[in-house]
């Protein structure tokens, strides 16, 4: 199998284009765990699967390196926009990439050699009710600025979805402990039927936040781009920034805006291609 790795701000994932790589039958979780392995695999944060759609441009399945498949990624739709332009997949600077979480526009900036070196992608409006995080309580309440209480600490938190579910956590100041200690925990809160990633913020100004994820199926990652995007937008909503915002991630920094106009979130930052090579390994049959 065929494959190439990427990463966005860090956030990497082992690509697998499916126009020209034959998957059929496979199963794809157990597929994710063997190529995520960092010892045993090619080593990443999950599997990305760019298909063909019926809906849009092209597809995205992202696997988490657990199997568990996730409804979409900021991070690595970048990096399936920067394959599809940089691979001839397609001569448009502007399409459409079909993903759980509904269809992405990502529009993408060239270096001086002709090669993606920045996307801008229309996310889309973000939600807040508890029916569409998916969260416990009344479907059509929101879940904002509510206290969470973990091991006897409280915490204030946001939770919104941006095609999946993100508890927004305020703090004084983001410490890498808290993230592990309380991270997994608020990712199997009774409150998530379905977990959620879980951002740890820290608002530096009006313009800038400083930002810690622990990311549903993956655990701690250097970046989360629908994360930077929905705790930019509980920043916003809740008056502690502008509508335009950069997040400083582990892996370096993301722009996001808020537009008033039409209430959508745009995220732009970088792509980066690795390597190519060939995946040896056995391939998991359903």
């Amino acid at each position: 199998m065929k494959f190439t790795k990427l990463h966005g701000l860090g956030n990497d994932y082992v690509y697998v284009n499916c126009f020209t790589e034959d998957l059929t039958g496979v199963d794809f979780p157990e597929l994710a765990r063997r190529v995520s392995d960092r010892h045993f695999g090619v080593g990443g944060d999950g599997l990305i699967l760019i298909m063909p759609s019926e809906r849009a441009d092209f597809r995205m399945r992202v696997f988490n390196n657990d199997g568990s498949e996730a409804k979409n990624c900021g991070n690595g739709l970048r990096c399936v926009s920067k394959y599809v332009f940089d691979h001839g997949l397609t001569t448009e600077n502007t399409f459409t990439v079909e993903t759980l979480g509904g269809i992405m526009t990502p529009m993408v900036s060239l270096d001086q050699e002709g090669k993606v070196e920045q996307v801008t992608i229309d996310m889309g409006e973000p939600r807040f009710e508890r029916a569409a995080i998916p969260m416990t309580g009344i479907p059509e309440e929101k879940a904002l600025e509510e206290t969470i209480e973990v091991d006897g600490e409280a915490f204030t938190m946001t939770a919104v979805s941006m095609g999946n579910p993100h508890a927004i956590l305020f703090m004084d100041e983001v410490l890498d402990e808290d993230v592990l200690k309380y991270g997994p925990k608020i990712e199997f809160h009774e409150w998530f039927p379905e977990r959620t990633n879980v951002e740890f913020i820290q608002i530096l100004d009006r313009q800038e936040i400083h930002f810690r994820v622990w990311e549903r199926g993956s655990g701690v990652t250097l970046a989360c781009g629908t994360g930077a995007c929905a705790a930019a937008v509980a920043a916003i909503l809740s008056g502690r920034t502008d509508r335009k915002v950069t997040v400083h991630l582990a892996g370096g920094d993301l722009f996001i805006e808020w537009r008033e106009s039409d209430n959508h979130v745009f995220m732009t930052g970088p792509a980066t291609e690795v390597f190519s090579g060939v995946y040896q390994g056995s391939i998991p049959y359903k």
